[in-house]
């Protein structure tokens, strides 16, 4: 197994710098430089389109950028061996937006899977663990269901399960509270927060419910077209005087007046009569 020096406490676990990424002639991300400090909650925001799924896959080596560097525990997965990238992901545990469950598998065995994919590990120590993790988010009872017999807040909890099987120091969310109601989602605020208390993880989270944002984050970063825009603690956020900030968190629509209005008023109505 490739060994990866431990980084000095006091860098950053994830250290993103110059990194621009461009489908073609579409620029999707632009010159962004982003810090997550050990043992916080970063949460990205952003619009549609913004950027965020592109830096997500960046951040997690499945693409490389056009140009910039991102450092992960101290290592560059820009430029590292595809073992050292491979030893690099085994510390980053990923909670999908859908949850990516196997519905053939019970939830027992989906959250073994890392367990028995990445190590040797006995199988009576993998029960063990499995237990303990499923313990931590509440579904120490559920093991042998299968996930189309779970809610969508279970699933949700599996999911993270799962992702904190190898014990990872580094957790990544692409939006949590996604399809969840409100008393759910704040269920799984709580459950966020308390994996940063508990196992002192870095948590990085892909989230549009501000209400959320707010709740657990330490700090928040903006994406706009593919820039970074603000990174802020809640309190300075709030005040940022930026227009796309006010926007998104007074919830303003796009303009659509004028001759932009007509135009898609004339479509509609022409649309209507085929």
């Amino acid at each position: 197994m490739t060994e990866i020096k431990a980084a000095h406490s006091g860098d950053p676990a994830i250290s993103i710098r110059g990194v621009s990424v461009s489908y073609g002639s579409r620029s999707v991300l632009n010159q962004v430089d982003l810090d997550v400090r050990r043992g916080e909650i970063l949460v990205l925001l952003g619009g549609s389109g913004s950027g965020k799924t592109t830096l997500l896959k960046q951040v997690l080596g499945l693409a490389k950028p056009d140009t910039g560097s991102i450092r992960i525990n101290g290592v560059d997965i820009t430029a590292c061996s595809p073992e050292e990238l491979a030893a690099v992901r085994r510390r980053i545990g990923v909670a999908f937006q859908a949850g990516a469950l196997f519905n053939s598998l019970t939830v027992e065995e989906n959250v073994a899977l890392p367990l028995r994919e990445l190590t040797r590990l006995a199988d009576s120590t993998i029960r063990l663990i499995v237990w303990m993790k499923l313990k931590a988010v509440g579904l120490a009872d559920a093991g042998k269901l299968y996930p189309p017999e779970l809610s969508g807040g279970m699933r949700k909890r599996v999911a993270v399960a799962r992702a904190i099987a190898l014990d990872p120091g580094i957790l990544i969310f692409d939006e949590p509270s996604a399809g969840l109601d409100p008393i759910v989602s704040a269920g799984l605020d709580e459950l966020i927060l308390f994996l940063k208390r508990a196992f002192g993880m870095t948590i990085l989270v892909v989230t549009h419910e501000l209400e959320s944002a707010f709740h657990i984050a330490d700090r928040l970063a903006m994406l706009h077209q593919g820039s970074l825009i603000a990174v802020d603690t809640k309190e300075q956020f709030l005040g940022n005087v930026h227009p796309r900030i006010r926007q998104f968190l007074d919830r303003t629509p796009d303009d659509v007046s004028g001759e932009a209005a007509e135009e898609f008023i004339a479509a509609f109505l022409q649309g209507s009569k085929t």
